[in-house]
């Protein structure tokens, strides 16, 4: 038997993950983290953490286990918060949810858990951990939870051995169906609740909101780019000599488009975002193909299918290149197919990863749409997910 804390969040998967740790046999502590304190910027009545809180300590009740709040917040202030504001500022779009469970789950959390005397900490995590033995030493596998419409690998794309050595994701084998049927059974009080959505530990935020607090509106000009043939094509061809080509951003600039609308902040917007821009009159709606903040301009162009809205390639730079199996990183001057994505439920695609001194180059067998500096791309083998990176282009 085992002594492990679980993360009890308020939400029906860390309740059920709770018990089946029960049923396994282990000692079971609940721990509620306290990561937020500004109530200014959430959205009312979605997962206010007051709720959430009195929600975990209900559940910690009716299973009869141990139950405590931890106030994370000065941690995931400085870790989380801070790196988004800098992160918008610079132009890239951040993945909080992401950093929060490398930062504060699986890192202050953890050893927080650790100084109760845990042997794990547990999560509601829709994901899947195994061990095998390489070169007579255990490596821990992450894979992807059985329910395909809640695998949640990817927000862990982060982890290291280390970390998944200490970690239990106890629902990763159940359908969510399943598992709120486990959680009516028991009459938990979170058996029906809606899953959370938002920022991770805030809840669903005003993000325009959020970001006003440290970065100020600043007007500036909307431009739309037109999609003139032969402009945003990319040579496929030569492509072992062509990467840097292959993944290098497109070249905007004021004179290849005309001044359509006003935006408040460069920094405010994202590769991709389609909402927000209030500019109407257009046959298709507009997409922002790039933001430029030193310029404080923004580039769209109308419908999903405009060329410069997708790219056959991106690059993660040396320092920010992670291999969840270290076994498996790819030395200078390798190359190797994976399955790839570069979002949350995104399906998983068909890709090469080429690793050069540099860093590593991503080249999708098929065009990639929205493409994002900031966000994480993931590699997995199958099922495991086996290294991440930052793009930066």
């Amino acid at each position: 038997m085992a002594r492990v804390v679980v993360g009890l969040s308020g939400g029906v998967d860390s309740s059920v993950a709770a018990h089946l740790l029960q049923e396994q046999g282990h000692e079971v502590i609940a721990l509620f983290m306290r990561n937020w304190h500004d109530d200014s910027v959430i959205l009312d009545d979605d997962c206010p953490w007051v709720e959430d809180s009195n929600d975990a300590l209900l559940v910690a009740d009716k299973l009869n286990i141990p139950f405590q709040v931890i106030d994370l917040s000065e941690e995931y202030k400085e870790r989380i918060v801070d790196y988004m504001f800098a992160e918008y500022e610079s132009g890239r779009t951040p993945n909080p949810d992401v950093l929060c469970n490398r930062e504060i789950k699986f890192d202050t959390f953890l050893k927080a858990a650790m100084e109760l005397g845990a042997d794990y900490v547990a999560t509601g995590h829709y994901c899947r951990k195994d061990t095998i033995e390489v070169d007579g030493k255990p490596v821990h596998r992450l894979l992807a939870g059985v329910d395909n419409t809640k695998d949640q690998s990817y927000f862990l794309c982060q982890l290291n051995q280390e970390q998944l050595s200490k970690a239990l994701f106890p629902v990763g084998h159940l359908q969510k169906s399943d598992v709120r049927k486990i959680a009516m059974e028991l009459n938990l009080v979170t058996a029906e609740k809606k899953d959370s959505q938002g920022l991770c530990f805030i809840g669903k935020v005003s993000l325009p909101t959020f970001l006003q607090q440290q970065l100020k509106p600043k007007k500036g000009k909307i431009i739309e780019v037109t999609d003139a043939d032969g402009m945003w094509v990319q040579d496929a061809s030569k492509i072992e000599n062509d990467l840097d080509k292959l993944v290098a951003p497109y070249v905007f600039s004021p004179e290849r488009g005309k001044v359509v609308g006003e935006h408040q902040g460069a920094h405010y917007f994202t590769v991709g975002q389609r909402k927000g821009l209030a500019v109407g009159g257009t046959p298709e709606p507009l997409f922002v193909l790039a933001t430029d903040t030193t310029e404080n301009l923004i580039y769209t162009g109308q419908g999903e299918h405009h060329r410069a809205l997708s790219k056959k390639g991106l690059f993660i730079a040396e320092d920010d290149i992670h291999w969840v199996r270290p076994d498996l990183e790819l030395k200078e001057g390798e190359s190797s197919p994976f399955l790839l994505r570069i979002r949350y439920r995104q399906q998983l695609v068909e890709g090469t990863l080429y690793k050069e001194n540099n860093g590593l180059y991503i080249i999708f067998d098929e065009p990639m749409k929205a493409i994002t500096p900031g966000q994480f791309a993931a590699w997995y083998l199958k099922d495991e997910l086996v290294g991440s990176g930052v793009i930066n282009y």
